[in-house]
């Protein structure tokens, strides 16, 4: 059984969430990757305390878990969801969590994770070194045609990553 098998990159690219200058997933979408309970993830890791340092591993405050909610939606407190703030686990988090799940699904989740989180690297330096093209190209082109600048416009609006797709709710 293959990292591809277990979860598609595209689900693992998609639980990847930007929280404090990191990238991070939360602990149920890990959960629900490993197909172990929340609670039993986060048992794991107590037991294991020391492999998860802050860099690893964090608890979201309030707000930004509130923020969340409606990306991931979750239910509120108090209304059958969670009594406590939730973890998110950093792509180092993610990797010493194979260390602490011993189970062949374990690994293979944590490859596709580690193979998703590469790629989106990869498309960042991608978007980095694209616009520094175009910014090289616009500054020779000067003030000259008012039509090529709004294809450069037109470009980087193109280069922003697309919204991510609200869920339906419902059949």
């Amino acid at each position: 059984m293959t990292a591809a098998t277990i979860i598609p990159a595209e689900r693992a690219e998609s639980r990847i969430f930007l929280i404090r200058g990191h990238r991070v997933i939360l602990d149920a979408d890990l959960a629900s990757m490993y197909g172990v309970p929340t609670k039993a993830l986060l048992q794991a890791v107590r037991r294991n305390k020391s492999r998860f340092p802050i860099d690893f591993m964090f608890q979201l405050t309030s707000l930004e878990s509130d923020s969340l909610r409606s990306q991931t939606v979750t239910s509120k407190r108090g209304r059958g969801g969670r009594r406590y703030l939730p973890y998110v686990f950093t792509e180092q988090g993610v990797a010493m969590l194979s260390s602490v799940l011993h189970s062949s699904r374990a690994i293979q989740v944590n490859i596709a994770i580690m193979r998703a989180s590469v790629r989106l690297r990869e498309m960042v330096a991608f978007n980095r070194e694209f616009d520094g093209k175009l910014k090289e190209l616009e500054g020779r082109i000067g003030t000259h045609d008012s039509h090529i600048r709004t294809i450069f416009e037109a470009l980087r609006r193109l280069m922003k990553p697309p919204e991510r797709p609200h869920r339906r709710i419902g059949f």
